[in-house]
């Protein structure tokens, strides 16, 4: 499904007048409007094809139908969602879940939606059909050379489906650990695990990155052989300088002070990017932005802080990419919902009055610093992020022209009720 030019531009007229009067309000306020503008629509975020189907918990799934059945729907979904929002210009692949037919096909197909190919994701996290060896005590850090040297032979295949796809980086998350005392050796898990990730950072092509993940819980609950951002920092400063450490938000321990977790692997030249999600508990990968939006705007004023103070393109030089699952939404509708959402924390942050910051953390005024950050953070900037839609081709109220088209609708016409997406 391919939405038409003319009938965005059609949706944008009811709009139009309303968002002008808007937009002009809120304008007049900012200095350097246009430059905040211009940035705003380089940005892209990469959406993931395993999100793009009804996700779960473990007890049970529900489908919404019109679920994309293959890679190809998958990014006719991508393509669906970047029409709308022109911010969401690249595909995320999990592997072997989505694992291209004809390369050739794909990326030609993909190029007719606007689409870049983003990081690819590898699994070592459950078991396979036809499967010779489990993951069930682990994968590079297991006991049995056999079982690490597939799972690492799996990796080096990624990289090369990834090559063949025009992708420059390799993100790896690892569901190692243990869930008992004593079932795990700490230190031959750890150095097992590097001596496995340095035979699929030997692999990389000299322009690639590898992304190495970390989490603090879950499936292990006793032990995660790379459990936080310590650890993950540990294996990438050990790899080189192709490895870098991935960011998930729904990774870490309640209350985790996430902010300083990036700027200081920013400072370090180690900060890969960004899996984006949100949570309450755990890692309940919930819609970006719809539990703590004030900690994802803190986040954003460290990564524009970091990135201006090191000359970074903020549209390229890291991974924005989102990790999220939606039991009880559509999953295109949550998906613009967390977009919207990261644009908004970005935008906030792009309209922080940096100088004064500065000068009240020299000085010691904390008071100050407080207000000068909450004065952007409660500023409505959704006619901004609106605007630079606009001007990028986009519909003004993306979420209310994928209702009032009925695209959803149209999807189980085509799809039908009871198609599953792949690798759920």
């Amino acid at each position: 499904m391919v939405l038409k030019k003319e009938s965005i531009e059609e949706s944008n007229q009811k709009y139009l007048a309303s968002h002008k009067q808007n937009f002009e309000f809120v304008a007049e306020k900012i200095s350097g409007i246009d430059i905040i503008l211009k940035k705003l629509i380089d940005f892209q975020v990469a959406i993931p094809s395993w999100a793009l189907g009804t996700g779960g918990t473990r007890f049970g799934r529900f489908s919404g139908g019109g679920e994309p059945g293959n890679l190809e729907q998958k990014i006719e979904d991508v393509g669906l969602i970047h029409a709308l929002n022109k911010s969401s210009g690249a595909i995320s692949l999990h592997i072997p879940w989505d694992i291209p037919s004809d390369p050739v096909v794909i990326k030609k197909l993909a190029a007719v939606h606007g689409l870049k190919f983003d990081a690819v994701n590898s699994n070592t996290f459950q078991d396979q059909p036809n499967q010779a060896l489990s993951y069930k005590f682990g994968s590079l850090q297991h006991t049995d050379k056999a079982v690490r040297k597939q799972a690492i032979e799996h990796n080096i295949e990624v990289i090369q489906h990834g090559i063949a796809l025009g992708s420059k980086s390799l993100s790896v998350w690892l569901s190692d650990g243990s869930c008992f005392p004593g079932q795990l050796n700490f230190r031959k898990a750890w150095q097992r695990t590097y001596k496995s990730l340095q035979e699929i950072y030997e692999a990389l092509p000299t322009d690639w990155k590898m992304f190495v993940e970390y989490k603090a819980f879950e499936p292990n609950f006793y032990s995660m052989t790379v459990g936080d951002w310590g650890q993950s920092l540990l294996f990438t400063s050990k790899l080189g300088p192709k490895a870098f450490t991935l960011v998930d938000l729904g990774h870490h321990l309640p209350n985790a002070n996430i902010e300083q977790i990036v700027s200081l692997l920013m400072m370090e030249n180690k900060l890969a990017g960004f899996h984006f999600n949100d949570s309450k508990y755990g890692d309940d990968d919930l819609t970006v932005g719809s539990i703590n939006p004030y900690q994802l705007f803190l986040i954003f004023n460290e990564l524009v802080e970091g990135m201006d103070a090191k000359g970074m393109n903020h549209a390229t030089d890291l991974a924005w990419m989102i990790d999220a699952s939606h039991n009880v939404k559509d999953p295109l509708e949550d998906l613009l919902q967390s977009v919207e959402a990261i644009m908004i924390a970005y935008a906030q942050a792009l309209i922080v009055d940096k100088a004064a910051l500065v000068e009240a953390q020299e000085t010691n005024d904390v008071v100050v610093a407080q207000e000068v950050l909450q004065a952007a953070y409660r500023t409505d900037v959704r006619p901004i992020i609106a605007e630079a839609r606009l001007r990028a081709g986009a519909a003004l109220e993306p979420l209310q022209f994928f209702r009032s088209s009925k695209i959803r609708a149209q999807l189980i016409k085509e799809r039908g009720e009871k198609n599953i997406a792949t690798g759920l």
